[in-house]
């Protein structure tokens, strides 16, 4: 909401020269308010006055409207050009020849002149100047000229006696004002007016305050209805307040302090009637409406439409109504969708002389719906959807009822309509000291009372309270404006805001000895780490994945993974799934990653997934807020819930190698994704166990399922090409899928063993099919050669016409060692040839 400085000072007893709008925003900020600006009014220098057009001529040889005006700036505005342009300008009247392609005023009307010297907003000096063939002895503004807006469809006219030719128009305006700019939160409604943040502003000063609702009006003793007024129970209406004002001059203009808070305000002008509601809705922050009273038949009903009755609002759109919709009716049915628009047929126009205002209170969440719904979002409905004040409905329409009187010389009808009524906010009782062991400070003696005072509770102290370690209790009434007021925390809040956050200690809490973390998240911390050592980025993608990506994974009709939980009211329809996989999340960081230009990546996730199993939990229980649940209560939701597993995640693409001056690089593969899996392996103690596999969304000749004992962990390799392109990754990209939950969690992981003595360093060079898998080998090898085999590495493969066709040979690096002793080349040989008749046996191998 944007607010004027000058009009919160208004009703705050403070003098406003001496607070600054900076001071009046950081005090905000101190109660708990979101001020996002402080925008001063862009300041204008030199001569800066009232005009009166005197005369009008229309040039038109001109393409577009052009006029040259004669306008009486008054006999004390001397000219201070030194262009002489004979009979243009009358030193002694004080007119002057002002060109102006404007149309929107007419002969008598005040304005506003900057004569040359002057200085507007955005350092546009003002000059005599020849133009269209006349002396342009100055300028006549618009409101975005001189920093009040953004309006430049005309010039800005000033009601008439609102000044004198040549007053000071940069007083008038009040262009040494400042706007604040304030977000104010869902739970804050009654701070969308002037009267909520004045009295914010209050508190945080420490001052009096002066509600403008209870503000005396001169008007008429109540007497009988103003309209006849019906609340179907159905509409859930709390109060409906009706005022009728007679004889309104519809021409007459609204008053300039009036027009210009609306503007500073965000809200543009239009009529005394239309600018009187506007400004008591900013006022008061009760949203109201004007009927033409000659268009409206009958009695008044509120009740909730009909399925597809029809209405035509303001805006000339006819809208189908939802039987979810509250409407204000008629004899002629549906003249007001309530909370939110008015309807054109009883619309205030012209010629209205006759109004009914209304001052209303909705349900919340009934016009939140019907918002949504219609797509009308309004200023209104901004504030009903936050609760508005029901205690405010009358003064409302008294404020504009004595407004239309007073600037439009209306008659007030002494029948004041008041359905419904103001429900009593229930009390809320807390212990007196109970801010203070909250804040962990002891606040001055009476602290309490007084700031829950300020903000309109009504509050009762009772004696000590036997029952909370003999301290005083205390019962509060909250305001009728403050429905969010309703459990002791809500008052201790209030306090401590007001009293200032700064005052509460800041120490942070001792941790007691024998805490920390368990063993499961100490282990999910080794596994970032390790892999983030490994030259690894940390991403933390959507956890929501759209229906489509399984069909690009290429995954069959009956997968496991194709089975995810829908959302019932997701952010985005595109992602309406939970995530079953980490890949998608991945895989879509890669997409945007290289659209951005980085081509070189390898990312990771630790993260949970949701996978449901073929049956359906019970539904969840919906718990209470009001006290902790019990343990059958939480073990009901537990049993509610999918299994959720932890999963690690790693895709790779483009080099993993960088090229440079020290060689070639190279491009990341398979191998490199198999490794990221060992390296999570290696931080559980778990050597993962590599065996060929065939599983979508990775290359059917490039997969490795990876397994520890029997138990399938996961799987890593290339992506398939077809996924490549239809995900439109870079080519060759791989990736590698653990999950954390099937590997094993001990205390004691087991530790390598270190030993003192030399290694025995033997090759073996092995001529096996084609087919088989090097992995495989390598597990005889180390089987065959049992526990003095420390390590095989495969180094060399060939192929070609020495080993014969569909043979390959494989060559690999034996490295043995003993713990006790120094291996002699007769046992190692022993142990060499042992593997090697393992894998003989297994695979048909034979030494090359």
């Amino acid at each position: 909401m944007r607010v004027p400085v000058s009009w919160l000072l208004e009703h705050v007893d403070l003098p406003a020269e001496s607070v600054t709008a900076e001071a009046v925003g950081e005090a905000l900020i101190r109660v708990g308010l979101e001020v996002e600006d402080v925008l001063p009014i862009p300041a204008s220098t030199g001569p800066l006055v009232v005009g009166r057009v005197a005369a009008i001529e229309e040039l038109t040889e001109f393409k577009k409207p052009i006029r040259y005006c004669r306008v009486d700036v008054g006999g004390g505005a001397r000219r201070s050009s030194t262009v002489e342009v004979g009979g243009e300008h009358d030193e002694d009247s004080g007119t002057r020849g002002i060109v102006c392609g404007a149309t929107n005023f007419v002969e008598g009307d005040l304005v506003v002149v900057a004569l040359p010297g002057a200085v507007l907003p955005g350092d546009f000096t003002i000059a005599a100047r020849t133009t269209y063939g006349h002396v342009s002895d100055g300028m006549i503004c618009a409101l975005d000229e001189l920093g009040l807006g953004d309006d430049h469809s005309g010039i800005l006219v000033l009601p008439p006696g609102t000044a004198d030719p040549g007053d000071d128009a940069a007083v008038l305006l009040g262009l040494d004002d400042a706007v604040l700019d304030i977000a104010v939160t869902p739970d804050r409604g009654y701070c969308l007016s002037v009267r909520g943040l004045a009295r914010e502003l209050a508190c945080a000063l420490d001052v009096a305050y002066g509600d403008p609702a209870l503000v005396g009006r001169d008007l008429p003793a109540p007497e009988g209805e103003a309209w006849p007024v019906r609340l179907d129970p159905s509409s859930q209406c709390r109060r409906f307040v009706a005022r009728r004002v007679t004889d309104l001059d519809p021409t007459a203009p609204s008053p300039w302090w009036m027009r210009r808070r609306l503007l500073l305000c965000g809200v543009r002008p239009i009529s005394l009637a239309v600018d009187v509601t506007n400004y008591v809705m900013l006022e008061l922050g009760q949203p109201m409406h004007a009927y033409d009273a000659t268009t409206v038949r009958g009695d008044v009903v509120v009740r909730r439409a009909t399925q597809d009755e029809k209405i035509t609002t303001l805006d000339d759109a006819q809208r189908v109504l939802d039987p979810d919709d509250v409407v204000v009716t008629d004899d002629s049915g549906p003249i007001g969708l309530a909370g939110i628009m008015g309807g054109a047929s009883t619309e205030v126009g012209p010629t209205t002389s006759d109004v009914l205002l209304e001052a209303a209170t909705w349900d919340a969440p009934s016009v939140a719906r019907a918002a949504r719904r219609h797509r009308l979002p309004s200023e209104a409905a901004r504030r009903f959807e936050r609760e508005v004040d029901p205690g405010v409905a009358r003064a409302a329409t008294d404020r504009a009822a004595w407004l239309l009187a007073h600037y439009g010389g209306a008659t007030v009808d002494p029948g004041v309509t008041d359905e419904g009524g103001v429900p009593t906010p229930e009390p809320v009782t807390m212990a007196l000291d109970l801010p203070d062991r909250v804040a962990g400070t002891r606040y001055e003696r009476g602290a309490v009372v007084r700031r829950l005072t300020q903000i309109g509770c009504q509050v009762e102290v009772a004696g000590a309270d036997p029952g909370d370690g003999g301290s005083a209790g205390l019962r509060a009434v909250p305001p009728t404006w403050r429905p969010d007021l309703t459990r002791p925390a809500d008052l201790v809040e209030e306090v401590l805001r007001l009293e200032g956050y700064a005052g509460i200690p800041s120490e942070l809490p001792r941790a007691h000895p024998g805490t920390g973390l368990t063993l499961a998240q100490r282990r999910r911390r080794q596994v970032s780490r390790a892999l983030a050592d490994a030259g690894y980025d940390e991403v933390l993608p959507s956890p929501f994945i759209p229906p489509t990506v399984f069909d690009a994974f290429g995954l069959d009709a009956d997968d496991d993974r194709r089975n995810a939980l829908r959302l019932a009211n997701p952010l985005d329809a595109d992602r309406s799934l939970m995530a079953t996989t980490l890949l998608p999340g991945l895989l879509d960081a890669v997409v945007r990653n290289v659209s951005r230009g980085l081509r070189d990546l390898a990312l990771y996730q630790v993260g949970q997934v949701v996978r449901p199993g073929p049956d359906e939990p019970p539904a969840a229980p919906v718990l209470p807020v009001d006290a902790r649940p019990d343990d059958a209560a939480i073990a009901s939701v537990l049993a509610g819930l999918p299994r959720q597993p932890l999963r690690v995640g790693a895709v790779l693409a483009g080099a993993w190698e960088r090229a440079g001056w020290w060689g070639p690089g190279r491009a990341a593969d398979w191998a490199d994704a198999i490794e990221a899996a060992r390296i999570v392996g290696r931080v559980y103690g778990a050597e993962l166990t590599v065996t060929a596999d065939r599983h979508a969304p990775w290359h059917p000749g490039r997969c490795a399922a990876l397994t520890f004992g029997d138990t399938l962990v996961g799987h890593a390799g290339e992506l398939h090409p077809k996924v490549i392109e239809a995900l439109g990754l870079p080519t060759r990209t791989c990736a590698m899928e653990l999950e954390l939950d099937r590997l094993p969690l001990v205390e004691d992981r087991p530790r390598p063993e270190v030993s003192s003595f030399p290694p025995v360093l033997l090759d073996v060079a092995l001529v096996l099919d084609e087919d088989v898998p090097a992995a495989s080998v390598m597990t005889a090898l180390r089987d065959g050669g049992g526990d003095l085999v420390e390590d095989v590495r495969l180094f060399d493969v060939y192929t070609g016409p020495q080993v014969g066709d569909g043979k390959r040979s494989l060559a690999f690096a034996l490295r043995l060692r003993a713990p006790d002793r120094t291996l002699t080349l007769e046992e190692a040989s022993a142990r060499r040839d042992a593997a090697v008749a393992t894998a003989a046996e297994r695979h048909g191998a034979r030494l090359r």
